[in-house]
């Protein structure tokens, strides 16, 4: 049936999703998902939602949940834009900005539906290199642009930018756009969507599946001023006026109302991160700095497809991603703290078996 594609389809290498396994038996740490459950105020909403309330549509404008981010951050709902997942929200942004007669840039490590969003919509696009140190330069971004797209913290690497590296840049470049996909800040990362209120060029996508633990409903949403915001729903509006289901807008709402079960969930996972960087360092085993809620790591004379396996083999996923620069890392997500410390002596294990030692 592949006949009846578009030529633009035809193209395509679509986005990989990480594994879902359809058992229980696999720790699962492949696809960045939080290890704890949403704000109780959630799992009220959801067990207390009367269910003749589906009968009729969503607010297409999901104003309360739009209310409830403003309040969250101190902006005015005017400048929230809410939708099914930041995936959603970054495609409604490719299609609101970018066009055929542009020209966009990212870095050429980072989460890869940047480059499929750009060849779904035919935008003309280049990739600049990350640093050594696996850190963004600016410098080598080209002139006339006018967008740039990048992740901060940065994805797989999970290495984040200050948020005045970010400013200097809106300066730098008042006729291009930035697009800061903020999906995980919030575990460490500096966000600027304060900047939002002084530059008008400033976007900032973040989702609520990581931080939150909103992976299975699916909400997502941008920040900036009202003129962007009018882009997105534009687009939406012309896609689909109800993307967000009267379920994920009244349980994303209650999350953001309870604040302290954020904070604290949200720095559970941080001291669980530290902790396992710290054994992983101290087994040998290379780590980059992160910011995020999950960390990149390289086992010294050891491919991270092996890793992949060996971990596997042993009920836990992790991810590899199959690029030359990327071939000796793999990326772990945050689960537990007896979940990293099971990982933790697994690795460590394997480093031991590579060097020909013996546990003590």
């Amino acid at each position: 049936m592949n006949r009846f594609f578009s030529e633009t389809v035809k193209s395509l290498t679509p986005y990989v999703p990480g594994e879902q396994p359809k058992d229980g038996r696999f720790i699962k740490l492949n696809t960045n998902e939080n290890p704890y459950p949403p704000a109780p105020g959630v799992e009220r909403v959801l067990r207390e939602l009367p269910a003749e309330i589906v009968k009729l549509y969503p607010d297409p404008e999901a104003i309360a949940l739009r209310s409830a981010i403003a309040d969250f951050y101190g902006v005015d709902p005017a400048w929230v834009f809410a939708g099914n997942g930041s995936d959603e929200v970054l495609a409604f942004l490719f299609q609101a900005f970018f066009g055929r007669e542009d020209r966009i840039a990212f870095p050429d490590i980072t989460y890869s539906f940047y480059p499929v969003y750009a060849k779904l919509y035919s935008i003309p696009f280049v990739t600049v290199p990350l640093r050594d140190d696996w850190s963004i330069d600016f410098s080598g971004y080209p002139a006339g642009l006018k967008g740039i797209v990048l992740a901060n913290p940065n994805a797989p690497t999970s290495v984040g930018l200050p948020s005045m590296a970010i400013e200097a840049l809106l300066r730098e470049r008042p006729d291009t756009l930035v697009a800061v996909d903020e999906a995980y800040a919030d575990f460490g990362g500096e966000s600027v969507i304060p900047l939002t209120a002084r530059y008008e060029n400033l976007i900032v996508v973040k989702t609520m599946s990581k931080s939150r633990s909103f992976a299975g409903l699916r909400v997502g949403y941008a920040i900036g001023n009202p003129g962007l915001i009018e882009g997105l729903v534009r687009v939406k509006d012309s896609f689909n006026s109800y993307p967000l289901d009267v379920v994920a807008q009244r349980a994303a709402a209650a999350s953001f109302r309870d604040r302290d079960y954020f904070f604290s969930m949200r720095d559970k996972v941080i001291a669980t991160r530290e902790r396992f960087v710290v054994a992983l360092r101290n087994d040998g085993i290379q780590v980059l700095d992160s910011k995020a809620n999950f960390v990149f790591a390289s086992m010294p004379g050891i491919p991270g497809g092996e890793v992949l396996v060996y971990l596997r083999e042993r009920g836990i996923l992790v991810r590899h991603f199959d690029k030359p620069r990327l071939d000796g890392w793999v990326r772990i997500s945050m689960g537990t703290d007896a979940d990293m410390e099971k990982v933790a002596f697994l690795l460590a294990e394997m480093v031991r078996q590579r060097d020909g030692r013996t546990a003590d």
